[in-house]
């Protein structure tokens, strides 16, 4: 952990059924921060309740509010991966790989794979893989929403197979097998994404993951290594610790969708 003057007051406001829980992880890997959990649940409409705007103008979680001594008025954060970089570079460094290869600090092209990966990732995360399971979701709804009139369930059903037969099939099938390549190229053998180590960019790609792999799009037989490795990140201690902690303050059981 980073020297300070003081203790930092550090709040996560935690939304139910978010990517918030990468945030309380990545708290779990930050030895010897005390930190308070703020929970919100969603609405019947399935959004966040209007409080969490009170916090940040978005009204998204999630967010991490961080107050001193020397400056009481806490700064927000929102935006995952802001949050896990700032909480990496003060309190979590052994989540961010090695930088420079040896004799090659600061030169162009002397970052380690490690590293590169790791960059990659923490944008790969939201702006990739995220982006396209959130488009899943919704076209799921289309095709199987309970609230869709049975007259109109054909048409809703057939508009989503061809959604998936014209993009998302062959993307699934593209995003994947990447992953799939990449944990057989892993630095030092892995089984992280960047190496032997784990890092802020495999807490960062944890939720679409996990997701993907609760909703059955990760075949086992065609990704074996892809399903091992969210079973390991699954398995995790601070993981597990994360959701321990989470079920506690909310006192209900944790869900991931």
């Amino acid at each position: 952990m980073a020297e300070t003057q003081d203790q930092p007051q550090v709040v996560l406001h935690w939304l139910n059924k978010s990517r918030a829980q990468r945030i309380l992880w990545l708290l779990e890997e930050c030895k010897d921060l005390d930190f308070t959990i703020k929970t919100y649940t969603r609405g019947a409409d399935f959004l966040a309740p209007a409080e969490l705007k009170k916090v940040h103008p978005l009204g998204k979680s999630p967010i991490i509010t961080i107050a001193t001594a020397n400056n009481p008025e806490p700064i927000v954060l929102a935006e995952t991966g802001l949050i896990v970089e700032y909480l990496c570079d003060h309190f979590a460094q052994h989540l961010i790989p090695k930088r420079y290869q040896e004799g090659k600090e600061g030169q162009v092209g002397g970052e380690t794979e490690s590293w590169l990966r790791y960059r990659f990732y923490m944008h790969y995360a939201e702006g990739s893989i995220m982006s396209l399971l959130l488009i899943t979701m919704i076209v799921d709804q289309i095709g199987d929403n309970p609230q869709t009139p049975f007259f109109l369930k054909p048409i809703t059903r057939a508009i989503s197979s061809r959604i998936y037969a014209a993009f998302l099939t062959s993307n699934h099938n593209t995003h994947f097998t990447f992953l799939e390549s990449q944990l057989a190229s892993a630095p030092a053998g892995g089984p992280y994404l960047c190496g032997a180590e784990l890092t802020a960019a495999d807490i960062t790609m944890s939720f679409p993951l996990l997701a993907a792999r609760m909703s059955k799009r990760i075949d086992k037989v065609k990704y074996p290594k892809l399903m091992a490795y969210c079973e390991l990140l699954e398995g995790s201690g601070t993981y597990r610790a994360s959701v321990e902690r989470i079920e506690k303050v909310s006192g209900e059981e944790y869900k991931l969708l």
